[in-house]
């Protein structure tokens, strides 16, 4: 505590200096938290993985959505190109609709062998979204190429945790009789919410 006196009328506020790697640190867990609590992006990546598929499938959708949406999670924050953000949200609730449709209506075998292409293509709109946050931080120039990296290795790591377990369970399951069911079900909430998403985010906010 500071108590002002007619000897010390001045309070001097010297800025808290961060070590680079506390620094880092602190945009390694941001990243994880916003893609743990980016329910969007969540149920994205879960509907194109619904459908199953091999180990090799799985790590290519996953390497298509890394690095499609880090080229536009550094090009927004760099400020080279960026969208409106009630179009970029909107488009991803689109990408999330498109996806359980095709889950529901397309042959499951032709769908799941080009998934990793379509999560190529949608990734840049969520990497769109990814960069929100950081936009809105106004990162200093010296410490933002270490805080993107930083970010993004976050959500690489978060996104890897919760696709693998998710994973995992869809292959547990596979041997039931009515896993298909269940994944009708699960894409047919998935495209609901993503109506519900598009239309509040369209029309409403």
């Amino acid at each position: 505590n500071f108590v002002f006196t007619p000897q010390n009328r001045v309070l001097r506020l010297e800025p808290i200096q961060i070590s680079w790697w506390q620094q880092a640190k602190s945009f390694l867990i941001l990243g994880i938290k916003h893609i743990l609590t980016g329910y969007d992006h969540l149920l994205f990546l879960l509907t194109i993985i619904v459908l199953g598929g091999s180990l090799k499938s799985l790590l290519k959708i996953i390497t298509a959505f890394s690095i499609s949406h880090s080229i536009t999670l550094t090009l927004a924050v760099l400020n080279i190109f960026t969208l409106p953000a009630r179009f970029v949200e909107t488009m991803i609730a689109l990408s999330i609709i498109y996806v359980a449709a095709e889950n529901l209506w397309r042959d499951p075998e032709k769908a799941a062998r080009w998934r990793w292409l379509l999560t190529l293509g949608f990734g840049l709109i969520h990497g769109l979204g990814f960069a929100g946050v950081l936009r809105e931080m106004a990162l200093p120039k010296a410490s933002l190429v270490s805080s993107l990296l930083s970010f993004n290795l976050g959500v690489e790591l978060g996104q890897i945790a919760i696709v693998s377990i998710a994973y995992f369970i869809l292959v547990f399951l596979k041997r039931w009789s009515w896993s298909s069911s269940l994944r009708w079900v699960l894409s047919m909430g998935a495209g609901i919410i993503g109506v519900f998403w598009f239309i509040e985010r369209a029309f409403i906010l």
